[in-house]
């Protein structure tokens, strides 16, 4: 005798919730409580109930989701470029979902493996759990990651560490021995902070090569220009200012040029200034930058997980994708 399917009736009943709550779970989740919310999610998993999917039926075309910090740094925005641009139009349709805390973050993780809305995810910068990542496999959603790896699921990554150590070994042998560095403190608590661990790298090249960082010669600043722009003041009006700067992002990286030149202190040749990203603005300004392939990172989580999608049964892939030093005209 064929096993009865479970129904949205029969979770609300479990849960002690109306089908209203339950819905809502499934497509709003921020609109309920958080503990009535584990409360449905606990029914749905212990009744093996899944989503009837009629609103798919009516479109041939497949959905992608993405997942990304409410964060408009132009390097988040050149990332979704990617995904955008290697998304097939007639095939897939693209679907954003911007994450504003932690909270929102853990609420997309738990509900959306279980509206039968997606083919696929790909999460950019944003930490994900073990018990997160077998939810996600455990309901057969093919995911990929950006930046911030796991074991059990695919993703595309850089070191960000080696990206550190290059920044100073460049400066170094460019002859700079007093070299900051500038990176940024408001990544929102639920982000990952990539800028520590270029900081790390940094550090490690210049003690290999005996060479001292002054506390106040390390300098953290919101992601803004004022901000940026303040710092950098602070840098160049020190008694013994240093000759090189390299800020952990190219946006910081082009606010210091703005002072510089503002200030009239050459560059490069009395202050060398490096970036980091290779935004499209840093090709414009002649910045000496880091390229961690932004656009290509998105791409090519997008070939992973239509292959993914396609076949299910495939290993989790793991891509570093290297960093390259682009020079130009700062450093």
């Amino acid at each position: 005798m064929k096993k009865k399917r479970c129904t949205i009736y029969d979770v609300a009943k479990h849960a002690g919730v109306s089908i209203t709550t339950v819905s809502r779970v499934l497509n709003d989740p921020r609109k309920v409580n958080p503990a009535t919310r584990k409360r449905v999610l606990s029914s749905i998993d212990a009744l093996g109930f899944v989503p009837a999917a009629e609103a798919r039926a009516r479109t041939k075309k497949g959905r992608i989701g993405v997942i990304t910090p409410f964060f408009t740094a132009p390097s988040f925005i050149q990332r979704i470029r990617g995904i955008a641009s290697a998304l097939p139009p007639n095939k897939f349709e693209l679907i954003i979902y911007t994450v504003d805390s932690a909270e929102t973050l853990r609420q997309y993780l738990s509900t959306l493996p279980l509206t039968g809305n997606l083919d696929g995810l790909i999460i950019i910068s944003l930490p994900i759990q073990d018990a997160e990542a077998r939810w996600l496999i455990k309901h057969d959603l093919p995911t990929v990651l950006i930046e911030y790896p796991h074991p059990e699921l695919s993703c595309v990554e850089i070191d960000d560490v080696e990206g550190g150590r290059m920044a100073a070994e460049y400066l170094i042998k460019k002859g700079h021995r007093r070299i900051a560095f500038l990176g940024d403190t408001d990544l929102p608590e639920y982000a990952i902070h990539p800028v520590s661990l270029r900081l790390t790298g940094f550090r490690q090249a210049l003690k290999e090569h005996h060479i001292e960082l002054p506390d106040e010669f390390v300098r953290l600043a919101p992601y803004t220009q004022e901000q940026t722009r303040q710092v950098a003041i602070e840098l160049l009006s020190l008694p013994h200012p240093p000759t090189a700067i390299f800020a952990a992002t190219d946006f910081q990286a082009l606010g210091v040029l703005k002072v510089a030149r503002q200030l009239n202190v050459a560059v490069p040749e009395q202050l060398a200034i490096l970036g980091f990203d290779d935004l499209d603005m840093a090709e414009y300004a002649d910045l000496t930058t880091i390229s961690q392939h932004l656009d290509e990172s998105g791409r090519l989580a997008v070939e992973i997980l239509i292959a993914q999608i396609e076949s299910p049964s495939q290993i989790p892939r793991h891509v570093k994708l290297p960093l390259n030093l682009i020079e130009r005209k700062t450093a």
